[in-house]
Formats: structure tokens, sequence, C-alpha cells
């Protein structure tokens, strides 16, 4: 079992910046990709970032150049600092980790941008 732990949302200005972080239960090497996806209100769920274990990242087109995923195996984090944010950018976030086999999910922190 993992349990994750998302905080760092809240209510921003366009253009503004949010740091989320995912606290994870036990060692980040045991996880062997952990990411970041977003739900805005009516829509499906969406992938946002990822990075492995091994420390490669991914991201979607929409956030590409704004948005860093990072991770402090120190601390079992992952983090997600998002730049120049835009109002399409409002949803709740959750962070995903993916083990042999499984694949668990915070609660969800939301992220609001004010035009």
């Amino acid at each position: 079992q993992v349990q994750l732990v998302e905080s760092g949302g809240g209510l921003v200005q366009t253009g503004g910046s949010l740091r989320l972080s995912c606290a994870a239960s036990r060692s980040m090497f045991s996880i062997h990709v952990m990411g970041w996806y977003r739900q805005a209100p009516g829509k499906q769920r969406e992938w946002v970032a990822t990075i492995t274990s091994g420390g490669t990242t991914g991201y979607a087109d929409s956030v590409k150049g704004r948005f860093t995923i990072s991770g402090d195996s120190a601390k079992n984090t992952v983090f997600l600092q998002m730049n120049s944010l835009k109002p399409e950018d409002t949803a709740v976030y959750y962070c995903n980790g993916i083990t042999v086999g499984n694949s668990y999910w915070g609660q969800g922190t939301q992220v609001t941008v004010s035009s």
C-alpha cells in the first residue's frame, strides 16, 4: 500500500505561481512512476506530468515550459512547480503513484486561477 498526500493548492491570479507537493508513505525508489493529473469541473481527468524513479520526466503539451515536476527522495516527496498559471489550469490536481501491479491516488488539491 502507498498513501499519497497532496498539498499546496490554492487561489492565484493569472500569471502567478504555485508549488504542489505529494508526500508518499514509502520510499520513492519503490514507486516506479509518480505523476500529476488534474480534473476540471465537467471534464475528464487528464495527465499533467510524470517522473520515473530514474528521474525521467514527461509533460502534457498544455503545461510544457510552464510546469516542472521534481522529486526529493530523502523526503519521499514529488513536487509540481506551476508558473505562468492560466484560468484553464483551474482544476483539482491529483498525485498518482505506480508500483508493480498497483496504481495509487491522493485525495486531490484544488487549484483555482482567477482572471
